[in-house]
């Protein structure tokens, strides 16, 4: 026979499935979690540490492009002296700790402003190799660490300069928050930059030992640092747990700096930085759930599956394989004792039909054709056995799935998470206002290096050149003061008129589908005409994308939703009344003052809320935009929710199960058992012409088989009483019942 057909197969599958259903239940399920930390803390360090390193990550590529970007724009204009680039250069940008120029061949300073630069640990001689103008990393002797990005000045006739500015290594644009500490380390483990870690012995050997693991885990290929398919932040990420005291631990998040295209690297990438962010955190020893609820479901399971399995084998498997022993029999031509009939269902069916057909091979007359058939003794067939074992199967797995171990409204949710929301909405403001101050910028540096000379080919090809350096604008154009467009890259522009004094630097407009975002700068040498560029939504919308925030959406002055990391329709109304309080909170300007605030909201589920106004200056400053981001708790790493879901999935494998292993036993055994039942009682009723044919290799096939050996015993009889003559006694002329 098969082996996996048959009746036996799909009951011991079951009861197995149950066996090792229930211990999973009673000792994985229900163990009790001894960490120090709720998961959910450690996966929002995790998270924290991936926003620096996209920031630091971000400002440094902008950086670099900045600088050498403004180098090629004033390289393809009139030449201009050393210091009439570095004016140009701070008047647009004041971002750098120090700018200078350098001319390669001497190696003489021609110009400086800011700090002082470490210019000796410049190399001119390899500024024509593959990293000539690659950025460099530079120590002082104070200890501190600069990074040097470097530009070439190049007019024909002159000699080649170098443009470089100095930065420190340090995370922007993160908020930290309360008794938070970042800092950036190199390949090695050092500490190049930090804030928030204090003076203190405790926290310089906590961040010395988080630097130290971090460089160590680094080290691993991004692809082996998560689970297969996890996604988020393309590079190596992850949390650790430092030392304790006084009830409260030390938790750490890491990320190692990463281009936005996986396997792609970026110049800051290659530098191989690292961001380790940590924060004290309050420890809470749990367990996940109730250890006597898991031990009493794991009871439960096994006496139902007991239950369950014992009908079937008693009610379908026994009859089933006594009714194989005995078609055998009577194939065999055992007739001397009667069939043993089953209680119910089809087998009792088959074996009555059996025994009429053991009375009509030994000669003896059959209850007429239209009399009452015998083995019809009862409605219960054997689908209601199957149907009952289902039954008590989803007794123990419904209550699992719907009722049992809700998580409800009283959910109570680290006061570290919340925090950390806050804090996270607050660094989404500022990279959406820095984006915003950036854009201009460029804008500016394009501006101030149009000249009046230039025509609207050379013109094209500048918009054309910056808008493929920077990927935020839809279009860009030049806006004579007449309204007329005098140069355009990108679409087409939807600016209509000139703009006047009172238009706003940054505006914001509804076009039909979707905000449009335009921002001005003024080229003075073109008399009164402006730079233009129109952002696309989608850069702002990309910004907000960030695991572990749920929904973020970025809303006017009137509260109106102008981005979002979702599908959205723009300057629609919140529709929220928490989130609108939360948002005018968030704005106030009395009591706290404006600035971030976070909440728990209990409205319809539990959400984790937090607003935060774009603050910190620029021409984005005005627009009075805030970040609003919304998170349902009950996608967070919290105990309640912990035990929730593993309920639910105690209940979807009971369930499961029982549907795979009983839908295998009615494919196999119940539906061909059936049919055969229709067919042995034709035969018995005195159909000899239908051969009958087994479906499956197994215990139904054996009794198939058999019963068409007796047919075919039943068909020569026939025909051996047929040649006898009319002399034959009449009783064995033919089987009793219809032809």
């Amino acid at each position: 026979m098969s082996l996996l057909g048959g009746i036996r197969p799909p009951i011991a599958a079951l009861s197995v499935l149950l066996l090792t259903l229930a211990g999973l239940t009673a000792f994985q399920l229900g163990r009790i979690d001894k960490g120090a930390v709720a998961p959910a803390v450690l996966t929002s360090q995790k998270y924290f540490a991936e926003d620096g390193a996209i920031s630091l990550r971000a400002s440094l590529d902008e950086s670099i492009t900045d600088i050498g970007r403004t180098a090629s724009l004033v390289g393809a204009g009139e030449p201009l002296s050393p210091d009439a680039v570095l004016d140009k250069l701070g008047n647009v940008y004041q971002k750098w700790r120090g700018t200078a120029v350098l001319e390669i061949k001497s190696g003489r300073l021609e110009a400086q402003r800011g700090e002082n630069l470490p210019l000796t640990a410049l190399d001119l001689s390899t500024l024509n190799g593959p990293d000539g103008l690659a950025p460099r990393m530079v120590r002082l002797e104070s200890g501190e660490v600069r990074l040097l990005t470097l530009g070439l000045l190049s007019w024909p006739g002159r000699p080649q300069q170098l443009l470089v500015a100095s930065s420190s290594l340090k995370v922007p644009g993160v908020s930290l928050g309360k008794d938070r500490a970042i800092a950036v380390l190199d390949v090695s483990g050092h500490v190049l930059g930090s804030s928030g870690v204090g003076s203190g012995e405790r926290e310089q050997k906590q961040l010395a030992a988080f630097a130290a693991t971090t460089a160590e885990k680094a080290k691993r290929h991004p692809l082996q640092s998560k689970e297969p398919g996890s996604g988020g932040f393309p590079g190596v990420s992850g949390s650790l747990l430092g030392d304790s005291a006084a009830g409260r631990r030390a938790v750490a998040g890491y990320a190692k700096l990463s281009g936005p295209t996986p396997g792609v690297p970026t110049d800051a990438s290659a530098l191989g930085l690292s961001v380790v962010t940590f924060v004290s955190a309050t420890e809470q020893r749990s367990a996940v759930g109730d250890s006597f609820f898991w031990i009493a479901a794991a009871g439960a399971l096994l006496a139902l599956g007991a239950l369950a399995v014992a009908l079937l084998v008693v009610t379908v498997q026994r009859p089933l394989l006594q009714l194989f022993l005995e078609s055998r029999r009577i194939g065999r031509g055992d007739l001397s004792r009667p069939v043993t009939l089953p209680k119910y269902g089809e087998a009792a069916r088959i074996g009555a039909a059996l025994d009429r057909l053991r009375q009509q091979l030994l000669g003896e007359p059959g209850p007429p054709a239209d009399g009452p058939r015998p083995g019809r003794r009862g409605r219960i067939g054997t689908r209601a056995l199957v149907a009952a074992c289902a039954a008590l199967l989803v007794v123990w797995s419904a209550p699992l799935l719907l009722t049992l171990n809700r998580a409800g409204a009283s959910v109570k949710v680290p006061q570290t998470v919340v925090d950390d929301q806050r804090e996270r909405t607050d660094t989404l403001a500022d990279r959406v206002r820095r984006a915003l101050n950036e854009g201009h910028a460029d804008l500016t540096s394009v501006a101030s290096v149009l000249t009046a000379k230039a025509t609207p080919a050379e013109l094209t090809a500048v918009l054309e050149r910056t808008r493929s350096e920077h990927g935020r604008y839809e279009s860009l154009y030049v806006l004579k003061a007449d309204g007329t467009v005098l140069a355009r890259a990108g679409g087409k522009p939807h600016h209509s008129g000139a703009k006047t004094a009172s238009t706003p630097t940054v505006t914001v407009t509804d076009i039909g589908n979707e905000p449009l975002i335009t921002e001005y700068a003024e080229a003075s040498a073109l008399g009164g005409a402006v730079v233009v560029g129109e952002l696309r939504i989608d850069f702002i919308n990309a910004l907000l994308k960030r695991p572990g925030m749920g929904e973020v959406r970025v809303v006017d002055a009137k509260h109106r939703v102008v981005g979002s990391s979702n599908g959205y329709r723009a300057f629609t109304e919140l529709a929220n009344d928490d989130l609108e309080a939360l948002v005018k909170s968030a704005n106030q300007k009395s009591g706290k003052g404006p600035g971030a605030r976070s909440n728990v909201l209990r409205h319809g589920g539990t959400f984790i809320a937090a607003a935060a106004p774009m603050t910190g200056g620029g021409v984005a400053q005005p627009l009075g935009w805030t970040v609003v981001s919304l998170q349902p708790a009950k996608g967070l790493e919290i105990a309640a929710y912990t035990a929730q879901n593993r309920t639910v999935l105690a209940g979807l494998l009971g369930l499961t199960g029982a549907v795979a292993c009983l839908g295998w036993l009615h494919i196999v055994v119940v539906r061909p058992l059936r049919t055969l039942a229709d067919r042995a009682e034709a035969v018995a009723d005195g159909d000899r012409r239908t051969v009958l044919y087994p479906t499956h290799h197994d215990e139904v096939g054996a009794v198939t088989r058999s019963l068409e050996t007796i047919r075919q015993q039943l068909q020569e009889q026939r025909k051996r009483d047929a040649g006898a003559g009319p002399g034959r006694d009449p009783g064995r002329t033919a089987p009793a019942g219809r032809n």
